[in-house]
């Protein structure tokens, strides 16, 4: 059968994050930049200003002296999606080929109602036009354009990624393909699994089934999934969206 009459199945991508690995070296930062075009931080820029698409915090428990660092990003919500439910542009779709959040800036006008209704402090407004230093241009990724001042932006999963991917597949006669998040790749402790959460014998869908999420309770069905062995982080994300933006970003 032609590759090109075949249906791909529905995949619905998904994060696990495991605490107890992750070192706070913030590699992921950088690469999620570096793969994103987020230019460096504008000297205006301050800590409720800056754009940081990932952002890895640290977080302490007083009890047991325990020290972690969180790798935040947009936890990819379901159906009910808040940030989709405010927005007055349709500037915010649920893939449903991906389960992937996905904004677009062309459509936004930048009233900010998404930022107020992401319970996890993961979306970010342009201030500023991008800029970047006299030749760093020459480094910037051609498949992701660079968002204008006046519109948010967040973490997509490296769309950018997914849609080379499925360009070399589709050259080749398929349909089907695989892809990582520069996030996961750059990790240097394995910390970050992604994958089909659709698929039951992925690694991704295996770590899961043991790990929890932050504020579960809201019921917006997030698709990154965290791991510890530490009783207190489980607590944590129980109890509160996200933790305070206290990392080395951009601002």
């Amino acid at each position: 059968m032609n590759a090109e009459t075949v249906e791909r199945a529905p995949r619905r991508y998904g994060m696990v994050i495991d605490l107890d690995r992750c070192s706070g070296c913030g590699a992921c930062m950088v690469a999620c930049s570096a793969e994103n075009n987020v230019p460096p931080a504008h000297p205006q820029a301050t800590e409720r200003t800056g754009i940081t698409l990932l952002r890895v915090v640290q977080v302490k428990d007083a009890a047991s002296r325990g020290v972690a660092f969180i790798p935040m990003m947009c936890q990819q919500c379901g159906d009910d999606t808040p940030c989709m439910t405010v927005c007055p542009q349709q500037a915010v779709e649920v893939d449903k080929l991906t389960g992937v959040v996905e904004q677009m800036p062309q459509r936004c006008l930048g009233c900010r109602y998404c930022m107020t209704a992401c319970p996890f402090q993961a979306r970010f407004f342009n201030w500023w036009d991008p800029e970047w230093p006299a030749g760093m241009e020459t480094t910037l990724n051609p498949g992701a354009a660079p968002r204008m001042r006046g519109v948010v932006e967040k973490c997509d999963f490296c769309q950018s990624r997914m849609h080379a991917a499925e360009d070399k597949a589709a050259m080749e006669g398929s349909r089907e393909f695989e892809y990582t998040p520069a996030c996961v790749e750059a990790c240097p402790t394995r910390a970050i699994v992604f994958g089909d959460l659709n698929d039951p014998e992925s690694d991704v869908s295996r770590q899961a089934r043991n790990s929890f999420r932050f504020l579960e309770r809201l019921g917006t069905g997030p698709k990154v999934y965290y791991r510890s062995r530490r009783p207190w982080l489980r607590t944590l994300a129980s109890r509160v969206g996200a933790p305070p933006k206290k990392e080395n970003g951009n601002g």
